[in-house]
């Protein structure tokens, strides 16, 4: 825990990583809804980009519940009660995600959901995770700044990274980089390992901005 002598750890990073969430999720009316039902590559191109971010959301969720809500219970006592009701809206939007893949699922394959249907899918799962997003932030963030390690904190980002499924490691990368200050991003790149390095210098980053680009506004 932090004492009266110790700094308190910087959780900013968090909140880039929540606004990922915030602006993709935002985005998925003029995205998901824009596609023109005989547009088949850009309903491939924006399922993909969205498989990804639910994928890389599975994985956030992930990380705190194993490395972060157990040590906050351990550690704030007092709080105990606070910190579960905040880790329990995860399995309120686990519902809504996984209602948000399905639709996503059925709508890249050309099956009967449409791109409204889709879209409809991923605002819900968007404003319920507002929700928590915010509780989180107003209510979980302090508790981390003063009970958290640097190296407690910093595991997330390696969790994140070995245990995401999606297929563009770089797109999370990228989104989240967009986000950060730049002395933000030297950190990451100076604490991650060797090989994301390499993958991020030598063609990530072009081709996240290829990719945004192609996906375009409001995100691009």
């Amino acid at each position: 825990m932090t004492t009266a002598n110790q700094a308190q750890l910087d959780v900013t990073d968090m909140v880039a990583v929540h606004r990922v969430f915030r602006d993709v999720f935002g985005a998925a009316p003029a995205l998901v809804g824009g596609v023109t039902d005989g547009d088949a590559d850009r309903r491939a191109l924006i399922a993909n980009f969205y498989d990804n971010i639910l994928k890389f959301l599975h994985v956030h969720h992930a990380g705190e519940d194993e490395l972060v809500f157990p040590l906050l219970r351990e550690r704030c006592a007092a709080q105990r009660d606070l910190v579960d009701r905040v880790a329990g809206q995860h399995r309120d939007v686990d519902d809504l995600l996984a209602t948000a893949e399905r639709g996503v699922a059925g709508w890249a394959g050309g099956g009967p959901t449409t791109a409204a249907e889709a879209s409809t899918a991923l605002v819900a799962l968007g404003a319920k995770l507002t929700e928590h997003l915010d509780a989180e932030e107003q209510e979980l963030l302090p508790l981390c700044a003063a009970n958290l390690s640097e190296a407690e904190w910093g595991a997330l980002p390696g969790h994140g990274m070995q245990h995401f499924e999606g297929d563009k490691i770089w797109l999370i990368l990228g989104l989240i980089r967009q986000r950060f200050t730049q002395e933000q991003r030297d950190h990451m790149l100076a604490h991650m390992p060797p090989p994301a390095v390499e993958m991020w210098t030598g063609f990530g980053e072009n081709a996240f901005n290829e990719l945004i680009a192609e996906v375009g506004p409001p995100l691009s």
